[in-house]
């Protein structure tokens, strides 16, 4: 094992945060321009963001921290889960590129660094904010320091692979997956008979429990909400059914690496037409072939095992098994081309960079457009075009209507439409999701009710489904109702149907300091 060393920042390092914080700029800037609301999971986490909780109903708590750490500092833009997304997406990069100075040239790790890169988790998905990509950060981070925990054997690095590992854990469950990589990796190469990884994973554990534990206490208060979740999302339908499912994750993850493949076909025809100069490895001879045999290892065992493992227990339980949840799983996929590449360090990377620089602008350009210009133009009931500032004008103007001088501060509905009213009305605005106090856990609903509550629900974005039963009961309570209408963007997309009711502030509403709207007589 190599000693212990602490590699100063340097040229390559300054050169490639530049890259990534452009790659961040160009996606963010691009969806702020195009996009007139965030995706459904942008908007739910900003709707998440109004508080610090242990945990949610859904999943646990870090991306919701994340974001509410960004909305202290630039307030709640409809763009910031745009912005969180390449962040997340943008130090993920920033980890794989560590992990490559590990083993390799700095030249030689940011081609792989530039060709993932071009995968749609990292470009097209990666301005997604959902805890998908939330999680890519920690788990390219708890790779690299796995990876230097063993070859090393630091105890500092152990206890931050814990900690580390830990924050992965509350960002989805699912970070158990690539432990399990891990372990397969140690299992394969005996590292369980050395007593010092031993103490190392004996430290690790106490780290990540000592950060898990607050979690884990909440998890134990709520019945374990999150996993009876997350149970629900696996339901399959047998083993039939996972079988399809596999085969349409497989059809799924191949077209989102597909960029990658582009840009690798891309590269070789360049050096088929006009070849570089072969590197000091000589004629013939893949990049991978200079790693050593534990590095070549390390790479396939960790970068393959996530998937595989998957799609065997998927199949096997007869699970369901959705495109998304393979986000995390490919991180180590750009070094996998180092098999297929060769030559010149310097030539192949200026021609990878200009193949890689070229696919990203065009995928950024290309679905802003569409997103945006083309989606409006076409009358799509697309989530980009939603007209969420006019709808929460519509909406506020209807309220002072009836409530001069009262503050709206609760919106009930669910979390996208409700969101998309709050996040135009004002910082101090929250949505009480779908009527529900489980699901909204920032609100005391008794005394949003003293206070007043607009309930606002649609089946037109809800494409065609019910509302829930308890914003209807809540919207039985209201002193006033009514239905107004928004045209989804253009003349000839879905006309809304805003179904609203305001339930009126009481002379008790505490929030008031006694000048308080009196409610009206029903």
């Amino acid at each position: 094992m190599n000693a212990y060393t602490s590699r100063p920042f340097d040229r390559g390092d300054a050169l490639m945060a530049l890259a990534l914080a452009g790659l961040a700029a160009v996606w963010t800037v691009l969806m702020a321009l195009s996009h007139s609301a965030p995706d459904l999971d942008g908007m739910e986490e900003l709707v998440w963001a109004v508080s610090l909780e242990w945990g949610y109903i859904k999943h646990p708590p870090l991306p919701s921290w994340m974001l509410y750490g960004l909305t202290q500092l630039l307030g709640r833009p409809l763009w910031l889960p745009f912005l969180a997304g390449m962040i997340s997406s943008a130090t993920a990069l920033w980890f794989i590129w560590l992990l490559g100075r590990e083993f390799t040239t700095a030249g030689k790790a940011a081609v792989a660094v530039l060709l993932v890169s071009t995968t749609l988790y990292f470009s097209v998905r990666g301005n997604l904010y959902n805890h998908d990509t939330a999680q890519l950060w920690s788990i390219a981070a708890v790779t690299w320091l796995f990876y230097r925990a063993l070859r090393h054997q630091a105890r500092g690095t152990w206890i931050w692979l814990g900690a580390i590992a830990a924050l992965s854990t509350l960002t989805k469950y699912s970070a158990v997956i690539q432990f399990t990589a891990f372990f397969c990796f140690m299992l394969r190469h005996g590292s369980f008979r050395d007593r010092r990884n031993l103490e190392g994973l004996g430290l690790a554990l106490l780290a990540f429990f000592a950060v898990m534990l607050p979690h884990l206490w909440w998890l134990a208060g709520t019945d374990f909400a999150p996993f009876r979740y997350a149970g629900g999302s696996l339901d399959g339908g047998g083993r039939l059914e996972a079988l399809k499912d596999a085969a349409s994750f497989v059809g799924t993850q191949l077209a989102r690496l597909s960029p990658m493949l582009a840009a690798w076909l891309a590269w070789r025809w360049w050096e088929r037409r006009r070849p570089a100069a072969a590197g000091d490895a000589g004629p013939g001879r893949p990049w991978a072939a200079e790693l050593t045999s534990w590095d070549r290892s390390f790479l396939l065992w960790v970068g393959l095992t996530p998937c595989l493992a998957t799609l065997l227990v998927s199949t096997l339980l007869g699970t369901r098994l959705v495109g998304a949840w393979g986000t995390t799983f490919f991180i180590l996929w750009g070094y996998f081309l180092f098999w297929c590449i060769q030559g010149q360090e310097r030539e192949t990377l200026r021609r990878i960079a200009i193949v890689v620089l070229a696919i990203q602008l065009a995928m950024a350009v290309g679905y802003a457009f569409a997103r945006g210009p083309l989606a409006w133009m076409s009358g799509r009931a697309a989530r980009s075009t939603f007209p969420g500032a006019e709808i929460s004008a519509t909406m506020n103007d209807i309220w002072s209507r009836h409530l001069p001088g009262a503050p709206l501060r609760v919106v009930a509905s669910d979390t996208w439409l409700g969101g998309n009213i709050a996040l135009n009305s004002g910082k101090d605005v929250q949505v009480f999701i779908d009527a529900r106090p489980e699901e909204s856990p920032w609100l005391d609903a008794g005394r949003a009710l003293q206070c007043g509550i607009l309930v606002v629900y649609s089946r037109v974005t809800r494409r065609g489904a019910e509302p829930a039963p308890e914003l209807l009961a809540l919207a039985g309570k209201a002193q006033w109702s009514g239905v107004a209408e928004q045209r989804w963007s253009s003349a000839g997309s879905p006309l809304i149907d805003l179904n609203w009711a305001i339930v009126a502030p009481t002379a008790d509403c505490p929030l008031n300091g006694g000048d308080t709207h009196p409610a009206p007589a029903p």
